[in-house]
């Protein structure tokens, strides 16, 4: 049986996307508490309310905060300090992409590539190093990130995206050393994903990708947070890996 997460607190970015919400519903139905950090609007709020209002358990909560500006983090970190000293859990699921084709170099251009490293790397960093102490605190805390296999393949939705994602499984391992012993750290890397994470994809390209894999299919976001739970709950003795979950389309 999973070790329990009752009375630990997850703090989840991207908490309103595919992968987020996925991974929030599968931490609270450990036990965790959980809370969803999005970025503020109209529709992230809509989001996070439905979301809460889908979570097993009692006290949870919702939090704005964008992942690109760490200012606002800090923010973030601030407010929840005043009644939460500790956290158990950090899932780094905040992202972005732009499908570019990897020959087409004048489309990626420095503006977007800024954007990819700031949100799917420098966000990521910032978060942890934001939330470190809190993690510290708890003397044994975790923090997973999302990868995916683009980081280490070279086929993604353009070629700074791939990039950003090698220096998530880069800065995984570094920070295990660096955080250890209080704190795990570990990333899950994903293959091709059934969501709207990637704009423009159709369902005639999830076609042609799943007859590529060797299961047969490609990834739910419940496939992946069922990873994300595994961090939590049976890889105790893990730090500084990265867990593949594709299907096999990387071999």
């Amino acid at each position: 049986m999973p070790q329990s997460l009752t009375g630990k607190t997850a703090l989840i970015f991207g908490g309103t996307g595919a992968i987020g919400a996925a991974s929030a519903r599968a931490l609270a139905t450990a036990g965790a508490r959980i809370i969803i950090v999005y970025r503020h609007s109209a529709a992230g709020v809509e989001s996070a309310g439905e979301l809460l209002a889908s979570l097993d358990g009692t006290g949870h909560r919702a939090c704005p905060a964008d992942i690109s500006d760490t200012a606002s983090i800090e923010q973030l970190r601030d407010n929840l300090a005043i009644d939460c000293a500790v956290l158990d859990i950090l899932v780094n699921a905040a992202g972005f992409t732009q499908p570019v084709a990897h020959a087409d170099l004048d489309a990626l251009d420095d503006a977007l590539i800024d954007e990819i490293f700031r949100v799917n790397w420098r966000g990521q960093f910032a978060a942890i190093r934001t939330f470190a102490p809190m993690l510290k605190a708890s003397k044994n805390g975790l923090i997973v990130s999302l990868s995916s296999i683009a980081g280490f393949t070279g086929v993604g939705s353009n070629i700074a995206y791939c990039a950003a994602k090698a220096g998530i499984d880069v800065m995984t391992k570094a920070l295990a050393r660096a955080l250890a012993p209080e704190v795990r750290v570990l990333a899950v890397s994903p293959g091709v994903v059934d969501s709207d994470f990637v704009p423009g994809r159709s369902a005639d390209f999830n076609a042609r990708v799943e007859a590529s894999i060797p299961l047969r299919r490609i990834a739910t976001a419940d496939d992946v947070a069922d990873a994300v739970l595994a961090c939590a709950t049976h890889l105790r003795y893990s730090t500084g890996h990265i867990v593949q979950i594709d299907g096999g389309r990387a071999l």
